[in-house]
């Protein structure tokens, strides 16, 4: 059994660690559950270890918004309470609320 906890949450804002990029996360897998493709793209020496929590965030940085996929190792929480403007945060989630952001509806 897997006991792994996840240390960020549904709704909360963090920040990347090494690139200039924060987000709000909106899904969570215990392990990492994406493609090999994917995890090879990433150079050697930067890649994060596949038994960790890997997050999904409605993503930012200042050219463009985006989705991407984070290891928890590379994420610290963002509490400068400053909104995250990804045009698809109110298809998940309420206006921001003390830092974070609600869910707008039951998730599995």
């Amino acid at each position: 059994m897997l006991s792994t906890r996840a240390r960020y949450h549904l709704g909360q804002i963090v920040r990347h660690r090494k690139h200039p990029f924060r987000g709000v996360v909106f899904d969570v897998d215990p392990k990492f559950n994406n493609t090999e493709e994917w995890y090879e793209s990433i150079p050697e020496e930067a890649r994060p270890a596949k038994d960790q929590p890997y997050y999904h965030l409605l993503a930012e940085n200042e050219q463009s918004y985006y989705v991407a996929y984070v290891s928890e190792q590379n994420l610290i929480a963002d509490y400068s309470g400053e909104p995250v403007g990804h045009p698809d945060l109110p298809d998940l989630f309420g206006d921001i609320e003390d830092g974070t952001y609600p869910l707008q509806f039951a998730m599995n």
